[in-house]
């Protein structure tokens, strides 16, 4: 499917290009073309490849130590559900878990690698090589829908807007992502049942040496650091770990606490810059730790989501590194060896998300996005979209930078209420750029066919944009 529309992407801009004298010029098809594919690696892949290499080094050092394994298996009711083709065991189960788990928290690109690591495992079980399986597509479905505590960069624009209470959106996109889940679910189990989008035949799968019969193989499975269990000395520091992290954890939930705690031992001091040259002694902190009156106005709720938020991160990286090291894991070596992947990952999306954005870049610029706003506005403002919110969904599922835009520009807009503005930062929150994310999965593993993975995508996209809308409605009122 995604040839066809990348060719219809490419013809149609080019065609309504000409007819409305776009083509040549400053922000034309031309010259748009050629700074999405700059974008595409400049803007989008050498800035990400640093940050895939650190989450994929930490990957693999939650691998090794078994960590990723134990909380597939402690979902393993749903996860048999949703990926009957994945064995309960497999290491796809694990990644797949991470990825949701940085949906959910709403912690943006970290979750970019986890779903790296899934494809990747993922087309390890695929017999037809280039074909998206079931699994890659249910997958994929609930990767762009999927539901989110904190939609994080939304709130960020409504605070830089000056917006009153920006977090009132976290309702409204809970909601909506879980109906765009839902939808997301019930549509990729449907189609992948039709005859259009059946598998076509196997591969002959390659002959494997009988595991059995290689004893230094089964002698070093017996010895892998995933099977180490912990002494007593090991648990006592990961406890005493999670002790640290959840003193932290309170102190990012009531700062009025570690003001107190850093008072009372002098740690405060510590701030205080001395100017030697006047011989006089400045108060004012070196670095501001945080915003504690802007924290403690919010309700106890919100501190703890945004607790949430904050400490995810801080607790993947200290609790994996110090688990493998206690099971006698090199980390720093194994990190390396995780890290590397990044690079070979960055180098394989890239062609993909190029070819994609330049599309896009092209169907835009030509006015054709202009066009399909105003042959759909019959269809879409009987169902609640006001026409400031159309190119907020119909940019949202092909561009994350053009919908940014779209965003900024509706926030900045005094004429429009604060009503439409909240809409709009849920639309924006509760929804994912899923040509996007398809373009950078499906590339990461060399998979040409997508089946039915954009269906379903686009379904859960309508779904989060509408259920949006009616929920801010009734929320924000009209």
């Amino acid at each position: 499917m995604l040839n066809w529309i990348w060719l219809a992407l490419i013809v149609i801009g080019v065609l309504l290009g000409g007819l409305f004298g776009r083509l040549g010029g400053e922000d034309g098809v031309i010259d748009s073309a050629f700074s999405m594919a700059k974008t595409a690696v400049f803007g989008i892949v050498l800035p990400l490849m640093g940050f895939w290499m650190m989450w994929l080094g930490v990957m693999r050092l939650a691998e090794r130590a078994g960590m990723i394994q134990a909380v597939a298996r402690f979902l393993q009711p749903v996860l048999r559900r949703l990926f009957p083709e994945v064995p309960t065991d497999h290491p796809a189960m694990g990644a797949i878990v991470m990825n949701m788990a940085a949906n959910i928290l709403g912690l943006g690109n970290s979750a970019t690698p986890f779903g790296l690591k899934a494809m990747e495992h993922l087309d390890e079980l695929n017999p037809r090589k280039g074909t998206a399986t079931n699994a890659m597509c249910t997958f994929l479905a609930i990767n762009t829908s999927s539901v989110t505590l904190i939609p994080a960069t939304a709130i960020g624009f409504l605070a830089s807007a000056g917006i009153n209470n920006p977090y009132a959106i976290v309702g409204p996109a809970i909601l909506a992502t879980l109906c765009s889940t839902i939808v997301a679910i019930i549509a990729v189990k449907t189609f992948e049942k039709l005859p259009v989008f059946a598998l076509p035949p196997a591969d002959l799968p390659e002959e494997k040496p009988d595991e059995s019969a290689n004893p230094e193989e089964s002698a070093e499975t017996e010895d892998d650091p995933a099977n180490r269990r912990l002494g007593t000395f090991g648990k006592a520091v990961i406890i005493s770990a999670l002790v640290a992290l959840l003193g932290i954890a309170i102190f990012e939930t009531f700062p009025e606490k570690r003001e107190n705690f850093l008072q009372t031992t002098g740690l405060a001091d510590l701030f205080v810059v001395e100017e030697s040259t006047e011989g006089e002694t400045s108060s004012a902190p070196d670095v501001e730790l945080t915003d504690e009156e802007s924290i403690a106005a919010m309700p106890l709720w919100r501190r703890t989501i945004n607790t949430i938020s904050v400490m995810a991160i801080p607790f993947v990286l200290v609790i994996f590194i110090l688990l493998a090291a206690l099971k006698r894991i090199p980390v720093y070596e194994e990190f390396v060896e995780g890290a590397k992947e990044g690079y070979h990952v960055a180098v394989r999306v890239m062609p993909y998300l190029v070819a994609m954005l330049v599309a896009l870049g092209v169907f835009r610029a030509s006015g054709a996005l202009e066009l399909l706003q105003r042959v759909l506005s019959p269809v879409l403002t009987p169902l609640g979209f006001s026409p400031e919110l159309l190119p907020m969904a119909l940019i949202r599922p092909l561009s994350g930078g053009g919908s940014t835009g779209v965003l900024g520009e509706i926030l900045t807009n005094n004429a429009l209420s604060d009503a439409i503005k909240y809409t709009a930062a849920t639309m924006f929150g509760s929804t994912e750029t899923t040509f996007y994310v398809l373009a950078v999965y499906f590339g990461s593993v060399g998979i040409r066919r997508t089946r039915h993975a954009l269906a379903a995508g686009l379904c859960a996209d309508v779904t989060g944009m509408i259920a949006a809308v009616w929920i801010c409605r009734a929320m924000f009122g009209a």
